[in-house]
Parts: C-alpha cells; structure tokens; sequence
C-alpha cells in the first residue's frame, strides 16, 4: 500500500470519529501567567473547583513550555514563542505540579487540553539549536517566518521527515498525561502530518481531542498567494474534531462595527450547516486571547447578556476565556505580567450555570440548525429534530418587538433568563432579553 492510500484510509476513518457530543460541552481557556497574581500551576489547581461551578467540561491551558529570549517581545515574552516543547515553564512550576494540576482537573470529571505551537518555535529553541536543518531558512541562509509581524519566531519546515518523527513523539509524551490538544495556527500546518500525528496519539489516547485553531479566509488567501500551506476549514476538519469560527468572524466583527447586516452574518452562520461535515463541532466564542474582551466589544447588558445566551445556543463548543465570567474588558497582555482583574465585574456564575444546564439539551448534540435575522437587530435561531424544537430569540440591542416563531400558541418556560414566554398567533413579544423555549414543530 502506498504512503498516500495509506493517508487517505486515515482520512476516511478520522473524519467520521468525532462525537456531536461535543456540542454539549463548554471549554475554558486558561493563561497560567496572567490567571493569578502568582502566575503558577498551584493557583489555576486551587481555582478548579470555581471553574467547574461555571459548568466547564474541558479546560485549555495556553502554552505551558519555557519562553525563548532571543528577540522577545516584551518583558516575560509571548508564551507561543516557544523554546523547549518536552519541558514545562520553570516560572509556573515544576513538572510534578504539571501533573498535579492535571490530575485534579481530571479528579473534578473535566479534561483537560494543552496548547499546541507546531508552526514554529522562538529562534534560541532547542530543535534550532539542534536541528537547523528542520527550519525554514531565508534566501541568505538565515532563519525566517512567514509572517511579518511574528518577530519572536522562526517557522519550521515539515519537508523534513525527522521533523515530523520528533513532534509526534512529543505528542505522544505529553499525550500520556492530557486529553487532547489546541493546535495554534493548525491551518500553517500541512494537513498529512496532522493525519498522521492523529492515528499514532489515538494508541497512546484513545478518544484524543483535536482543536485547531484554523484561521480566517482573507488570511488563507493571502498565505497561498505567497505559495505556503493554508488548509481551509474543510481540509482541517478531516483530521481535527474542533475548529475556530473565524470563518464567519468577520461577519460578526463587521456586524457589531456597523459596516454589515445582522442578516448577513446570519447567513454566514447557517451556511455551515451545508459546506461541513454532518458532525462538525465549531469552538463558539465571543471573545479569547487574540480578540478584545466580549464586555469590551459589546457595549451594554442587555446587549452582552444576548450574545451570551446564543453563544451556547449556538451549534458547536462553548468557549469561555478566563475573566469572562466577570466581565472583564482588559484584555490580558501576552508579552508582559497581566493578572486577570477578578474584581472587574459582576459575578454572572449563575446565567453561565443556567446556560450551561441549557447546553445539555439533546437538540444541541443533534439538530437541523438555522439562524435568521428579523427587524430591530433580533436574532430567530431554530434547532430542529425529531419533531421537537428549540427556538432562540435573541435581541441583540436589547430592543422591543414581535418574533415570528414556529410554535403552537402557548405558555413555555424560558430556558435562557427563568420565568415563560407566551406564544399567541405564532408570535413571541421579546422584551429586549433573550427567550429560550422548547416546543413541538409548529
């Protein structure tokens, strides 16, 4: 059997092995550094048991390795510029902390994942050091990236087979302690290493969590024009179960800048439901460590209650980013000491909790799903399946209005805030708050 039947059989097996439970879930995402004044794994440890009250199934730790020195940005260094991917950053504790951490996630029935930088290291790594041969190298033989602004880093070349040998078996090592892993930029990365990487994990652990970070269209345009690996959405999820929504990113960005529709960013979302995978698991969020804070980008509350009610009304994965619960507006610093400020807003441990409860509806895990935008920024959202419906009204300026719903007239409990919503003549009056209600088809 050839290399590329042998890739292609993969291929064929990886894409129909991810759960659509996974669209019953909430991640939370965790910066070891900035998530406690002391900035240690035994701080994230002794918050666990507050994480866990939110309704969290899986916590993402953000690179937890040593920091390169070697053009770094910023005091402490940006925790993707990377130097050693076997060893653990000594400023966070030891090894046995690591451990520690890991396994009272796993001792309060979450998983945990841990972060993936693939596409390159900081220019003083360990592989650079060692392994010249397996970097990219500019036309006067000097180290290189691809992309500008990424200063810090110098790319790898995954032309070279011993490349591919090293990293699958640090996966494999790390594998042994986590569940599953966050792939940054998975999209720079050619799609047959990560087949492969995924095969030979699944020995080590079974049922493994793949998320990648795939990246935004005008991002893959310009990477192929300038002739480097940019794997799309459809490409990425036959080997990953997880993938960012920053394909249809922009829609929402525009939306809330004013330079689009609601009806357009609608669109885009329905539009998954045709170009993926029966089962593909989008990682929702409304904001995380490379975008402004949610409170910041959506200015008042009854606006951000809106949007985080159809964040878990939403098909897909639920992302939370440390600080969210509380409304944080600043945004941590990835180069510099930043502790998370705990104090900054109201305590809404409470509508995540009643949130989360919603996100174990079945109707989540499995559902023909539509979005349509109505007059007065109200957001119709529809999950549908075997005669039952769960419909989302969502006012996303806190306006008044009528919404057309597909119902019998009635009196439902409303599943986003607590107390009914009435359906009568097939219309539901939204008081500027969200409305979750579970029905038979009208």
């Amino acid at each position: 059997m050839t290399a590329h039947n042998e890739i292609r059989e993969v291929d064929s097996v990886m894409a129909k092995n991810t759960a659509k439970e996974y669209r019953n879930q909430v991640m939370y995402s965790v910066f070891v550094r900035n998530h406690s004044v002391e900035g240690t794994f035994e701080a994230v440890r002794r918050d666990l048991e507050r994480i866990k009250a939110l309704g969290v199934d899986v916590i993402w730790l953000m690179p937890v390795h040593p920091i390169g020195k070697t053009a770094r940005k910023g005091t402490a260094g940006s925790p993707y510029a990377i130097s050693d991917y076997r060893a653990v950053n000594p400023d966070y504790g030891t090894l046995e902390d690591f451990r520690r951490l890991v396994e009272d996630i796993h001792r309060l029935i979450m998983k945990c994942i841990m972060d993936v930088v693939y596409n390159h290291t900081s220019p003083d790594s360990w592989l650079a050091h060692n392994h010249p041969e397996w970097f990219y190298h500019k036309s006067d033989g000097s180290f290189g990236n691809h992309v500008g602004d990424w200063t810090d880093i110098v790319d790898l070349d995954y032309s070279n087979p011993g490349l591919w040998e090293y990293q699958i078996e640090t996966l494999k090592y790390w594998a042994a302690m986590v569940d599953g892993f966050r792939c940054d930029v998975a999209s720079l990365v050619p799609l047959d290493f990560w087949l492969r990487a995924r095969e030979e994990v699944e020995a080590v652990r079974p049922g493994c969590i793949w998320l990648a970070e795939s990246v935004e269209p005008f991002f893959i345009q310009a990477a192929r024009g300038q002739g480097i690996t940019a794997l799309s959405d459809s490409e990425i999820f036959q080997a990953f179960d997880l993938s960012y929504e920053y394909d249809i990113y922009p829609y929402f960005q525009d939306y809330l800048d004013g330079a689009l529709p609601l009806s357009r960013y609608a669109e885009a979302v329905t539009q998954q439901e045709s170009i993926y995978p029966d089962n593909y698991v989008k990682l929702r969020f409304l904001e995380n460590h490379d975008r402004l804070r949610a409170a910041a980008a959506i200015p008042g509350e009854a606006a951000l209650l809106n949007w985080t009610a159809f964040l878990y009304f939403q098909k897909g994965m639920t992302l939370l980013y440390a600080g969210q619960e509380r409304g944080c507006v600043h945004v941590p610093d990835l180069f510099e000491k930043d502790p998370v400020d705990w104090a900054s807003g109201p305590d809404q441990t409470e509508l995540l909790r009643r949130l989360y409860a919603l996100k174990q509806n079945p109707l989540l895990t499995d559902s023909a799903y539509r979005v349509q935008a109505l007059a007065g920024d109200i957001l119709r959202a529809e999950h549908c399946s075997g005669g039952r419906q769960l419909t989302g009204i969502f006012s996303l300026k806190g306006n008044c209005g009528l919404a057309a719903v597909e119902a019998p007239d009635g009196i439902y409990p409303n599943l986003a805030v607590g107390g009914s919503v009435e359906v009568k003549f097939g219309r539901v009056s939204c008081q500027g708050g969200p409305i979750i209600f579970e029905a038979p088809r009208g």
